[in-house]
């Protein structure tokens, strides 16, 4: 089954000219377009959309505001109406990539791989060196079972990037899909030649080896995989196995355990580790695990007589009568069924029932009627019911390796993502925060709950890392207080918590030039207030980091990036200066330096932000990330693992990949 990853794509275009002022009456196009992008960037999706119908219902004939609502669209998983929209802005403008390689992916989840296809031609045509457009074309290709055509896809992308793994993995995925096992094999030994590193590379060696009987050398190869892959729950459940086929039963209880942890539903996870429990005396919590394969497969007659047998050890009779009778209803010539349920009927005082069951089970050995089923094999496939392997370790039926996942370089939500070697985020002023966890740290700075308690505010002020969205109904606030305070400041222009309080407005709203006009305004009247700088400061990080696509620093910081951070530096510092122990304001000069790749300066912002306040599990966690980029690696790996134990358990995810790294 193949999934989809979201990767980072540049979508959303340079911020230029200033757009400062109010809410007008005549829509200025360019204005709506712009919050529109700031809000599809801030996954406002529906606020978004909004924006975009103004432009769209202002000018029909433009092709960038079809393809932004599409892509708001296809985060809320309306491929069919995003794929709409991205045919209206190729029919606007069919000579930029975008709206292809976006309806291909609307097509991809709509099973339309033809189509998609077509589109990720048209996206190479416009830009060869697009490499997520041309693996995604080799999948599609890959779908239609059209293995030339994919393959000769391969060798155009190995001749592109000759260094990278990925087009030898694939390569080795088209030769499985056509049973060629032997080439397959050289292929991944090329790509692990190429990238030693390649997680899924090492998962088809392992594929490879296991299916020869090579335990050891597959576990080996699944140990490699796992560093690279650590949220992969069918590696621990393959490396369960292997463990399980050399003895290991410790080692595969806990494979099992950790797979379930990642993917709770795992059904060979928890038939398996239900077995194992049985073998180990763990009667209750076995029966459990049967419980959860039976409410996923209530006919499952061998998880049906896996539960009777442990019923019957833990007690409950009338439950072990009832399951197992519904597996001789379903094979009536399961003879080992008969003398369990014999068994369980003289416990409950039935001997009439339990004669009549050991009866058959003796004409059947009369008449040489066995039906039994013998085999030298420890396990069996998922596919494979006989009631006579109750007690082997599930396989899955195909032991093909895992399909490359299709590249989306569109930002957004993103599911089971990986911890990415990047600074937690900057702490922002807001009115709306999500829950984290870190349920016992409470960001708090006196300033803060003075300017609340003044009540120049509608709402409360809060400092968070991982900000929420409003709803649509607070939008509507929004608006309608910007209207507000706008009367208001017509009267008396010279207030600064009218500026600050139309900023907040304005900031949620991601009309982020409105709102630095109106903290600009708001630090000429009163330029001893600490929180217009704090939030000026993080407005600006908002634009650049917006205007780049990124939540992040560029991989090269442009002048107008260093400019603009610089800027928002100057603002810290002024905020450290006005208010010296505002210790977020100093955390956030960390990340500015990390984003502009100034690492030496960001250690030494996050080092005094742990003077300042020594169980910040954030710095511990941001400095540990520039450490190992900086390539001081166990420096790095200790203050992640001090994040760690300060609550912030993401951490520990970096630690288990980089612990081996050379």
């Amino acid at each position: 089954m193949r999934k989809y990853v979201l990767f980072l794509l540049l979508f959303i275009l340079p911020l230029t000219g200033r757009l400062g002022g109010v809410l007008f009456a005549q829509i200025n196009t360019d204005r709506v377009m712009l919050m529109g992008r700031n809000a599809l960037y801030y996954e406002d999706y529906v606020l978004s959309i909004q924006r975009f119908n103004m432009v769209i219902n202002a000018k029909p004939f433009l092709s960038e505001p079809y393809f932004f609502r599409g892509l708001a669209k296809f985060y809320l998983e309306d491929y069919k109406g995003a794929e709409i929209d991205c045919s209206s802005a190729i029919e606007r403008n069919p000579y930029t990539e975008d709206p292809y390689v976006l309806r291909g992916l609307c097509r991809v989840n709509m099973k339309a791989y033809d189509l998609a296809e077509q589109d990720y031609l048209r996206s190479t045509d416009i830009n060869p060196r697009n490499q997520g457009s041309l693996h995604n074309l080799v999948l599609c290709q890959m779908e239609q079972k059209a293995y030339e055509r994919a393959d000769s896809s391969l060798d155009v992308m190995i001749r592109r990037w000759p260094k990278e793994a990925e087009g030898y993995t694939m390569k080795a995925q088209v030769c499985f899909a056509q049973s060629d096992t032997a080439n397959a094999e050289s292929w991944i030994d090329r790509a692990l030649e190429v990238n030693p590193f390649e997680g899924p590379a090492w998962s088809m060696k392992a594929m490879v080896v296991l299916n020869r009987g090579q335990y050891k050398e597959g576990e080996e190869c699944l140990d490699k995989a796992i560093v690279q892959l650590p949220r992969n729950a069918s590696l621990y459940i393959n490396r369960a196995l292997s463990r399980f086929q050399q003895q290991n039963l410790r080692g595969a209880m806990s494979d099992y355990d950790a797979a379930l942890e990642i993917e709770p539903g795992n059904y060979l996870g928890h038939f398996n580790r239900g077995l194992l429990r049985a073998q180990v005396g763990d009667d209750n919590r076995a029966i459990e695990d049967f419980n959860f394969v039976l409410k996923q497969e209530p006919d499952n007659t061998i998880a049906l007589y896996n539960r009777a047998l442990l019923l019957d050890q833990t007690g409950d009779y009338k439950g072990a009568l009832r399951d197992i009778t519904a597996v001789i209803n379903d094979y009536p010539e399961f003879w080992t069924g008969y003398q369990t349920r014999a068994q369980i009927r003289r416990k409950l005082g039935d001997v009439y029932g339990a004669e009549r069951d050991e009866f058959k089970v003796l004409k059947a050995e009369m008449e040489k009627r066995t039906g039994t089923y013998k085999s030298k094999s420890k396990t069996r496939k998922k596919s494979e019911r006989n009631p006579e392997d109750y007690n082997k370790i599930v396989e899955a039926d195909t032991q093909e390796p895992e399909r490359e996942e299709y590249a989306s370089e569109y930002r957004g939500k993103v599911q089971n993502r990986q911890t990415d070697m990047m600074p937690l985020p900057l702490y922002v002023l807001t009115y709306y925060k999500q829950a984290t966890q870190l349920v016992s740290y409470i960001p708090y700075h006196r300033t803060i709950e003075q300017f609340n308690q003044s009540g120049q505010l509608p709402l409360p002020l809060y400092l968070s890392n991982a900000e929420a969205n409003a709803s649509e109904e607070r939008m509507q606030q929004h608006f309608a207080d910007v209207a507000a305070v706008t009367e208001v400041l017509g009267d008396s222009p010279e207030t600064t918590g009218l500026h600050l309080r139309r900023a907040m407005d304005y900031y949620h709203l991601r009309d982020f030039d409105a709102c630095l006009s109106d903290l600009n305004r708001a630090v000429e009247l009163q330029p001893l207030v600490c929180l217009s700088y704090f939030l000026r400061a993080q407005v600006r990080c908002a634009l650049l980091q917006v205007s780049s696509g990124k939540g992040s620093a560029p991989l090269s910081p442009t002048n107008e990036a260093r400019i603009g951070y610089g800027q928002a530096l100057d603002d810290l510092h002024k905020v450290l200066e006005l208010e010296p122990d505002m210790v977020y304001a100093q955390y956030n000069i960390g990340n500015i330096y990390v984003y502009l790749h100034e690492y030496d300066h960001a250690i030494e912002a996050y080092s005094r932000v742990l003077e300042m306040q020594p169980q910040f599990p954030e710095a511990y966690y941001n400095r540990g990330v520039v450490r190992l980029l900086d390539g001081h690696r166990e420096e790095g790996l200790r203050d992640l693992s001090q994040a760690g134990e300060l609550g912030l358990y993401s951490a520990y995810n970096l630690i288990k990949r980089y612990s081996n790294a050379k």
